[in-house]
């Protein structure tokens, strides 16, 4: 089903605030300042005697009570107003052992550790995993890789429940947008979602770049936007044009999600027949190349100003995921033996890493630290740099058997297998929704 006439339209996004009313024409004075007079009564009390002045005492008392009477419950009743005009902050629901909330609770730091109680999911169960990442179906004969939890160093992490997911998010949408490390994810949430609810009615439909999957029973819709560069690309006689400045056309079908997922970045480095442009088109100028950490800040920069621009945080989270690593070269990890990830079976044990971290992750911190819209950075990068066993390698649909001789030339060290290391993107992304 391809998306429906309207949601091209392209309205624009109208802010709401949240003070409707304002006090105006009213002023509070302050309290009266206090006078005695000599009156008949007191004139009189020579010498003052101790029940008149236990008298003198109560009336003074009292009459000082009904003078600031009406300035409290002028004050009481202000704030009474200014309270209610407040909408409820809602509470998560605490999980043994989970304090994401707490500073001292860093989910992204920690260490892989073995739970025979994974995987979450079987692939021959999974109605959707792509061939490329079906390791299983695709005869990669060692399991163990699938046997890995993630364990953050100061805290437990919530097992992911389908069908709590649904409930918490019933008649809403979730929307990843990006490249086939978006489309991985999309998949693996998929799965996770359907092992809890084998037998309830599903409906898949779409096709690129838009791919809609609904669990009807839930009114849950969960979708995948297929946008490498997240902004436009166009033809200009007849040559494909990188829109660094544009974003407008491929932003068309974000509008009205619930929660939207983004990631990007890989593309931004491909050259030769793996590139997806023939120019880059920024302010009205082609350009044959530029490099690539400066395309990639101005594309997400235009990113970023179409999310301020058109994003209400109220009724829509925007998540972003940070760089998925590849294992390619062998000099990161310690094995002599290995030429890339081909043949690796188990994680790298600890907390880091030996190969160098993402250039790319320094320009997505500074655009994500400059945008007036709150956006969660999904940061696993680190820990999934550990995992140089959880590629398909040879072991995927997309390779012929002649490529599957070759495993120093042909095996995907950049996609991930399902089940296997997405599923743990998504726990995250489950305990960062509705935990932390």
């Amino acid at each position: 089903m391809h998306t429906s006439s309207n949601s091209h339209s392209n309205p624009k996004y109208k802010q709401t605030s949240y003070l409707n009313n304002k006090y105006t024409n009213q002023t509070i004075n302050s309290k009266p300042s206090l006078s005695f007079h000599p009156s008949p009564f007191f004139s009189t009390m020579s010498p003052l005697t101790c029940s008149n002045f236990s008298l003198f005492l109560f009336l003074l008392t009292f009459t000082i009570f009904l003078m600031i009477l009406p300035s409290s419950a002028m004050a009481v009743g202000l704030a009474k107003r200014h309270k209610s005009s407040k909408k409820p902050v809602p509470i998560p629901i605490p999980i043994p052992g989970f304090t994401a909330s707490k500073p001292s609770c860093d989910i992204y730091t920690g260490t892989w550790v073995r739970d025979d109680s994974y995987p979450l999911y079987q692939s021959l169960n999974c109605p959707i995993i792509d061939s490329e990442f079906n390791c299983q179906l695709y005869g990669r004969p060692d399991t163990d890789y699938l046997k890995y939890r993630w364990k953050p160093l100061s805290c437990d992490l919530p097992r992911f429940d389908g069908v709590d997911f649904l409930t918490r998010m019933r008649g809403k949408s979730v929307m990843f947008v990006g490249d086939s490390l978006g489309r991985n994810q999309w998949e693996s949430l998929i799965c996770m979602i359907h092992a809890s609810v084998p037998q309830s009615a599903t409906q898949m439909s779409g096709g690129d770049p838009l791919y809609i999957y609904k669990f009807l029973e839930y009114g849950v819709t969960i979708s995948f936007y297929r946008a490498p560069y997240l902004v436009d690309i166009e033809s200009v006689q007849g040559k494909r044009v990188l829109r660094l400045d544009d974003i407008s056309n491929n932003a068309i079908p974000w509008r009205g999600a619930d929660i939207l997922s983004f990631n990007s970045g890989h593309w931004w480095t491909h050259k030769g027949s793996l590139q997806g442009w023939d120019y880059m088109g920024d302010g009205g100028v082609y350009y044959n190349d530029m490099d690539r950490q400066i395309a990639f800040q101005k594309g997400l920069t235009t990113w970023a100003n179409w999310v301020d621009q058109n994003i209400d945080p109220s009724r829509t989270r925007v998540f972003f995921q940070s760089i998925s690593p590849t294992h390619y070269n062998q000099n990161e990890w310690a094995n002599p033996m290995s030429k890339n990830c081909y043949g690796e079976t188990v994680p790298i044990s600890g907390s880091n890493y030996t190969g160098p971290y993402p250039a790319q992750m320094q320009v997505i911190r500074s655009v994500l630290n400059s945008m007036r819209t709150p956006v969660k950075l999904l940061d696993i990068t680190t820990l999934s740099q550990l995992r140089k066993d959880a590629h398909p390698s040879i072991y995927s649909g997309d390779l012929t058997p002649v490529q599957k001789t070759d495993p120093d030339h042909s095996a995907d060290c950049s996609h991930w297998c399902l089940p296997g290391l997405p599923d743990t993107w998504n726990q995250l992304f489950y305990a960062s929704l509705f935990f932390s």
